[in-house]
């Protein structure tokens, strides 16, 4: 699939319509039985343990009716009958950290994910530029200074060489860093005696703002640039629905969603073209309380949308050198500003909104990836425990640094470990560089993790990652690249098996977010959300994993997605 990054009529952002032509159609349930037969079915039972199937029955409201092993007599006359060809059926997939309208934008506006140096992204800016004469500033994502090799991050100066002359905005591939040029700089008033706010970092040289802004300094950039219209939003959300179900996503859970894109998803489901499922954790306690109110959303829309909880920033990420380290940044002088990162709240601060959120019964969950960072979300969450009502079901997203020491923290607190495992190939010289031999033992712990006894629940982080969810199956298995880099895997004492790593992205999935009475597997009164592929993952080697497309992708009973039909 492949999407026009040329548009037509103009908006704030330089784009709107075409939703028409976006749509999924989506069929209410299935309004009749339908059998799927000769399949080889893998779902997974209660305890995490592989089923084989060869036969499902869905009913008419589009759940499970009925799982059908090899020589179960099959229903005599079912309203609809497809023969499955033999082909792999899996549960739909669950991407348990993704950001919806960050892949959205990053499939309309500029996106330099796959530049691979400095001169590279230059080309693609000043091409851009030169496509959108129209555009009052050029906005995008997904720069890397880490993938250009370049030593550094880049600088206005580098931006201006490509653009001169109108506002540009660059966010880093993990949305923690922001690039500006020197037009951007002057409109947003970032001067030499701009300070740095609580939270964030303005990158200086020679006394001057360099052009990068860390974390909360974003804001002194953000504030300046056009704000999106509605129709970029409806824009957006429609082709990153469309481009997940052409990945195999069912569900996805997105962290940090605003109140103005909660208004997309509601606008989506009102018009029937919510098609997949999302289950939203509002952007900090503000987004909660104007998005749920008195508590978490019902399920709308035929379980397609439900707010149940809020995410919570602790820290910034590893790239950007925001991830919040006991110890300095190995790859840092002892003696450099801000070495070990950024804490983006107080201890104070973070308890409060914890006990804000919890005590109206919104889950919460907390992005930590230092190891400074999660051993104060671990902190606080045992400060709390017992003393809030409900189920907590404490969510760490990323959880990526970790001191040894503190792993066995995760299962004593009975703490979701909310871990994207395409991370791991992406970052590891990184990682090697940024934290040294000994902290990376504690680094992308998986089975570590898994064996203290804590839930992993897996996902990508879209747009930092593609949201490809066999690429991270592949990657829990193996510690190992598409091309099967380093042999041996990295770090491979954290592998999981092969059932782990489904579990993750399906049936611990659906229980991190409060949705196992209805999504995770394919058994009797779960939703009909399933993918057919043509490779056995249970069978096949991880660089075929890595390879795989769905070719039909079913919610709710019904077909959204085809292979070559033109979605």
């Amino acid at each position: 699939m492949s999407f026009s990054r040329r548009g037509q009529n103009r908006s704030a952002l330089g784009w709107t319509g075409m939703v028409a032509a976006l749509s999924v159609t989506i069929a209410p349930a299935a309004r009749a039985d339908t059998l799927i037969d000769n399949v080889n079915g893998i779902t997974l039972d209660d305890h995490g343990k592989m089923l084989r199937f060869t036969g499902l029955l869905i009913g008419k409201d589009g759940h499970v009716k009925q799982v059908l092993e090899r020589g179960d007599k099959r229903p005599e006359r079912p309203d609809y009958r497809e023969d499955g060809k033999g082909r792999t059926m899996i549960p739909g997939l669950i991407d348990s950290h993704g950001h919806m309208m960050g892949l959205g934008f990053q499939l309309m506006l500029l996106d330099l994910s796959e530049t691979k140096s400095l001169a590279e992204a230059q080309a693609a800016i000043r091409a851009y530029a030169a496509e959108n004469p129209e555009m009052p500033w050029i906005v995008g994502r997904g720069w890397n200074q880490e993938k250009w090799g370049l030593g550094r991050f880049p600088t206005a100066n580098d931006l201006d060489a490509a653009v001169p002359d109108r506002p540009v905005w660059l966010a880093r591939v993990d949305g923690h860093a922001g690039w500006a040029n020197s037009a951007a700089m002057r409109a947003a008033g970032v001067t030499a005696t701009s300070q740095s706010p609580a939270g964030g970092r303005i990158e200086m040289a020679g006394g001057q703002p360099s052009g990068v802004f860390v974390d909360s300094a974003m804001a002194l950039v953000e504030r300046a640039k056009p704000r999106p219209l509605a129709r970029d939003l409806d824009r957006a959300f429609l082709l990153a629905q469309r481009h997940l179900l052409a990945q195999g996503i069912t569900t996805l859970t997105d962290m940090g969603t605003t109140i103005e894109e909660w208004q997309a998803y509601r606008r989506a489901g009102d018009r029937g073209q919510l098609a997949m499922r999302i289950i939203s954790y509002a952007g900090d306690v503000d987004n909660m309380a104007i998005i749920g109110g008195p508590g978490p959303t019902p399920w709308l829309y035929d379980d397609r949308l439900r707010m149940v909880g809020v995410k919570l920033m602790l820290d910034g990420a590893l790239g950007s050198r925001g991830a919040w380290m006991k110890q300095a940044y190995s790859d840092l002088p002892a003696n450099a500003a801000n070495n070990k990162g950024l804490a983006l709240l107080s201890p104070a601060q973070l308890r409060n909104k914890m006990v804000r959120a919890s005590m109206d019964k919104f889950q919460v969950a907390i992005h930590a990836i230092g190891d400074a960072a999660n051993s104060e979300a671990m902190g606080a969450i045992a400060d709390l425990n017992g003393d809030l009502p409900g189920e907590r079901r404490w969510r760490i997203e990323h959880a990526q640094v970790i001191d040894p020491s503190e792993i066995a923290r995760f299962g004593q607190l009975n703490i979701i470990a909310s871990m994207q495992p395409i991370h791991q190939p992406s970052d590891r010289q990184m990682a090697d560089l940024r934290l040294g031999p000994v902290r990376v033992a504690g680094a992308y712990a998986w089975n570590s993790l898994k064996q203290a006894g804590a839930r992993l629940a897996f996902g990508s982080d879209t747009p930092v990652e593609s949201p490809n969810p066999f690429a991270g199956l592949a990657a829990a298995m193996s510690r190992t690249d598409a091309d099967g880099q380093p042999f041996g895997g990295w770090q491979p004492q954290e592998v999981v098996d092969r059932e782990t790593a489904l579990d993750g992205f399906t049936r611990s999935a659906a229980y991190a977010a409060f949705a196992e009475d209805r999504l995770g597997s394919l058994t009797v009164g779960k939703r009909a959300d399933f993918l057919l592929i043509d490779i056995d993952p249970f069978m096949a080697n991880p660089s075929d994993i890595y390879s795989i497309k769905p070719l039909e992708t079913w919610v709710n009973g019904a077909r959204l997605y085809k292979q070559g039909d033109g979605r």
